[in-house]
Protein backbone atom coordinates (compact mmCIF):
# COMPACT_ATOMS: atom_id res chain seq x y z
CA UNK A 1 0.00 0.00 0.00
CA UNK A 2 2.67 2.08 0.93
CA UNK A 3 4.49 1.26 -2.78
CA UNK A 4 1.03 2.87 -4.55
CA UNK A 5 0.94 5.91 -2.69
CA UNK A 6 4.69 6.89 -3.17
CA UNK A 7 4.38 5.58 -6.88
CA UNK A 8 1.27 8.28 -7.49
CA UNK A 9 2.81 10.86 -5.53
CA UNK A 10 5.77 10.71 -7.67
CA UNK A 11 2.87 10.77 -10.54
CA UNK A 12 1.40 13.51 -9.52
CA UNK A 13 4.66 15.54 -9.01
CA UNK A 14 5.29 15.40 -12.42
CA UNK A 15 1.83 15.49 -14.46
CA UNK A 16 1.37 18.85 -11.66
CA UNK A 17 3.96 21.29 -13.40
CA UNK A 18 2.22 20.03 -16.93
CA UNK A 19 -0.86 21.21 -16.21
CA UNK A 20 -0.25 24.88 -15.26
CA UNK A 21 2.09 25.53 -17.93
CA UNK A 22 -0.83 24.08 -19.95
CA UNK A 23 -3.30 26.46 -18.18
CA UNK A 24 -1.14 29.54 -18.79
CA UNK A 25 -0.03 28.76 -22.49
CA UNK A 26 -3.95 28.58 -23.08
CA UNK A 27 -4.32 31.93 -20.50
CA UNK A 28 -1.77 33.65 -23.12
CA UNK A 29 -3.37 32.36 -26.30
CA UNK A 30 -6.74 33.99 -25.15
CA UNK A 31 -5.62 37.23 -24.27
CA UNK A 32 -3.74 37.18 -27.78
CA UNK A 33 -7.08 36.53 -29.17
CA UNK A 34 -8.89 38.87 -27.54
CA UNK A 35 -6.76 41.61 -28.41
CA UNK A 36 -6.70 40.54 -32.70
CA UNK A 37 -10.03 40.72 -32.33
CA UNK A 38 -10.33 44.21 -30.80
CA UNK A 39 -7.45 45.54 -33.15
CA UNK A 40 -9.89 44.04 -36.12
CA UNK A 41 -13.05 45.52 -35.02
CA UNK A 42 -10.95 48.87 -34.72
CA UNK A 43 -10.02 48.28 -38.84
CA UNK A 44 -13.34 47.11 -39.84
CA UNK A 45 -15.25 49.92 -37.82
CA UNK A 46 -12.63 52.42 -39.71
CA UNK A 47 -13.44 50.94 -42.96
CA UNK A 48 -17.14 51.07 -42.14
CA UNK A 49 -17.48 54.32 -40.85
CA UNK A 50 -14.82 56.40 -42.76
CA UNK A 51 -13.11 57.22 -39.89
CA UNK A 52 -9.65 56.72 -37.71
CA UNK A 53 -10.10 54.37 -35.00
CA UNK A 54 -8.31 53.15 -32.57
CA UNK A 55 -7.05 50.20 -29.80
CA UNK A 56 -5.60 52.04 -26.84
CA UNK A 57 -3.45 49.76 -24.91
CA UNK A 58 -2.57 50.93 -21.14
CA UNK A 59 0.88 49.02 -20.38
CA UNK A 60 0.21 49.82 -15.99
CA UNK A 61 -3.16 48.84 -15.77
CA UNK A 62 -2.84 45.93 -18.53
CA UNK A 63 -5.96 47.31 -20.12
CA UNK A 64 -6.85 47.92 -23.69
CA UNK A 65 -10.25 49.60 -25.22
CA UNK A 66 -11.26 50.21 -28.67
CA UNK A 67 -12.89 53.19 -30.25
CA UNK A 68 -16.68 53.02 -30.61
CA UNK A 69 -16.70 49.76 -27.68
CA UNK A 70 -17.55 51.48 -24.21
CA UNK A 71 -16.11 48.29 -22.37
CA UNK A 72 -12.40 48.73 -21.20
CA UNK A 73 -10.99 45.10 -21.51
CA UNK A 74 -8.31 43.73 -18.56
CA UNK A 75 -5.58 41.26 -19.05
CA UNK A 76 -4.39 38.81 -16.47
CA UNK A 77 -2.11 41.27 -14.25
CA UNK A 78 0.83 38.09 -14.58
CA UNK A 79 0.76 38.64 -18.52
CA UNK A 80 3.87 41.15 -19.63
CA UNK A 81 2.36 43.69 -22.18
CA UNK A 82 5.81 45.34 -24.39
CA UNK A 83 4.11 48.02 -27.22
CA UNK A 84 6.05 49.26 -30.30
CA UNK A 85 3.73 51.67 -31.87
CA UNK A 86 4.39 55.34 -33.58
CA UNK A 87 5.84 57.82 -31.54
CA UNK A 88 2.82 59.43 -32.34
CA UNK A 89 0.55 56.94 -30.89
CA UNK A 90 2.71 57.04 -27.57
CA UNK A 91 1.20 58.98 -24.27
CA UNK A 92 2.95 59.96 -21.23
CA UNK A 93 0.88 57.97 -19.17
CA UNK A 94 2.59 54.47 -20.36
CA UNK A 95 0.01 53.82 -22.61
CA UNK A 96 0.15 53.82 -27.05
CA UNK A 97 -2.54 53.23 -28.99
CA UNK A 98 -2.48 51.71 -32.73
CA UNK A 99 -4.57 54.03 -35.28
CA UNK A 100 -6.97 52.37 -37.67
CA UNK A 101 -7.12 54.91 -40.60
CA UNK A 102 -10.38 54.97 -43.24
CA UNK A 103 -8.34 53.23 -45.78
CA UNK A 104 -7.86 50.09 -43.65
CA UNK A 105 -4.29 51.47 -43.29
CA UNK A 106 -2.65 51.63 -39.84
CA UNK A 107 -0.02 53.22 -37.86
CA UNK A 108 1.64 49.84 -37.53
CA UNK A 109 3.09 48.35 -34.68
CA UNK A 110 3.91 44.94 -32.00
CA UNK A 111 1.82 44.06 -29.38
CA UNK A 112 3.94 40.90 -27.11
CA UNK A 113 2.82 39.43 -24.50
CA UNK A 114 4.75 37.33 -22.35
CA UNK A 115 3.60 35.15 -19.77
CA UNK A 116 5.83 32.39 -17.69
CA UNK A 117 8.82 32.59 -20.50
CA UNK A 118 6.19 32.19 -23.27
CA UNK A 119 5.88 35.04 -25.49
CA UNK A 120 3.53 35.51 -28.32
CA UNK A 121 3.37 38.96 -30.66
CA UNK A 122 0.40 40.53 -32.83
CA UNK A 123 2.05 42.62 -35.53
CA UNK A 124 0.27 45.12 -37.02
CA UNK A 125 1.07 45.83 -40.43
CA UNK A 126 1.07 49.92 -41.19
CA UNK A 127 0.34 49.56 -45.03
CA UNK A 128 -3.01 47.01 -44.86
CA UNK A 129 -3.64 47.01 -41.44
CA UNK A 130 -3.92 43.17 -40.87
CA UNK A 131 -2.66 41.44 -37.75
CA UNK A 132 -0.61 38.89 -37.95
CA UNK A 133 0.61 36.20 -34.78
CA UNK A 134 3.81 35.04 -33.94
CA UNK A 135 4.73 32.73 -31.73
CA UNK A 136 8.25 32.90 -30.28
Amino acid sequence: MLLVITVMVGAMAVVAPNLSSGNQASTLKAAMRDLASALRFARGQALITHQDTLVSIDLEENTYQATGRDKTYRLDPDIDITLSVAQSELSGSGAGSVRFFPDGSSTGGRVTLELAGQKQTLDINWLTGQIEFNVE
